[in-house]
């Protein structure tokens, strides 16, 4: 966690010349977060180097939410030549952390964190693309890209792209609105900060690849969280809540499940090409959770064409792997 060398210039140009430099925090991607400390105020520097990463997505999403009234990083700064943007710090308490110390709010932050979306999904949608067939396609198709030969298995792959066009059918159809997709809104992405009321106190992060999609998929990937363990009886209920408040068209069910069992397809298959292709065998500890997130979904009589595959190509015994271990 170096500073990028851009950096001390940058943060000089922007008025922040006698801060420090502090390590905050990687992600999956080639992102990089700093603290800026300068005297009595501090910053978040993003380190989003190019090739590898644009800043450009995340400052036009950012910009469109705060237009909205939600709670995104204002910019102080930005330097699109070098991949650096200075960011306004909303502080260090995330969802994550906060419920971990105090699992009584469990349900009351969920609620406030469902009750956003479904703000967010009354309000005009973002100039993204769309989340399309194409879209869900090549997300499914990691799993059996990476996981599939990290356990030893050569599978039917056109069968599952057809299982899957099957599936995606009923998402397409319905009657839902089409809507912002933050698409990694999670309990480590969203951090509590005072004041923000229009946004429940709620400051979001990590929104720059959203597109255009179904409703349901940022409630998936809130209840459903490859990194924290959300009881099921907690996720019907926030499930309920998004119901009464929203009042989705469609089947909504459905679309919940087969968005569930394709982004946790998606998971398996990105977290295993952390550790095989990208030397980060952390996020194998997340597989068997997103296992058994999967399988429950899969018993949705909706994905019967998915889960059919499933069960031909991938055997229980080669599931729930630790792979770091082979």
């Amino acid at each position: 966690m170096t500073p990028p060398d851009a950096a001390p210039a940058f943060l000089a140009q922007a008025g922040w010349g006698n801060a420090q430099i502090l390590p905050l925090a990687g992600d999956a991607s080639f992102r990089r977060y700093f603290r800026i400390h300068d005297t009595a105020r501090q910053a978040v520097l993003m380190d989003a180097p190019p090739p590898h990463e644009d800043p450009r997505p995340f400052l036009a999403i950012a910009d469109h939410l705060i237009a909205q009234g939600f709670a995104a990083p204002g910019i102080i700064a930005r330097d699109l030549d070098n991949g650096l943007v200075l960011l306004e710090d909303f502080g260090d308490i995330r969802v994550r952390e906060y419920l971990d110390a105090s699992p009584h709010e469990e349900r009351a932050v969920y609620e406030r964190a469902v009750s956003l979306l479904a703000d967010l999904h009354t309000r005009p949608a973002a100039d993204v693309p769309p989340y399309d067939r194409a879209v869900y396609q090549r997300e499914a198709a990691l799993l059996p890209e990476w996981y599939c030969p990290a356990v030893g298995l050569s599978v039917d792959e056109p069968g599952y792209t057809a299982a899957w066009d099957a599936v995606l059918t009923i998402v397409e159809q319905d009657d839902s609105p089409k809507v912002t997709v933050l698409r990694d809104y999670h309990a480590e992405n969203i951090m509590l900060i005072p004041g923000h009321e229009q946004s429940r106190g709620l400051g979001l992060l990590d929104f720059q690849d959203a597109l255009i999609g179904h409703p349901a998929y940022d409630l998936v990937s809130l209840l459903q969280d490859a990194r924290r363990e959300v009881a099921p009886e907690v996720e019907a209920a926030m499930i309920a809540h998004y119901k009464a408040i929203a009042n989705p068209q469609g089947d909504f069910d459905a679309a919940y499940a087969i968005l569930g069992a394709q982004r946790n397809a998606k998971i398996i298959g990105i977290f295993t090409r952390l550790w095989k292709r990208d030397g980060k065998p952390r996020y194998l500890d997340f597989l068997p959770r997103m296992w058994t997130l999967l399988e429950r979904d899969l018993t949705h009589p909706a994905l019967a064409p998915v889960a059919d595959w499933f069960a031909a190509n991938i055997p229980a015994d080669k599931r729930h792997r630790a792979l770091g271990g082979q």
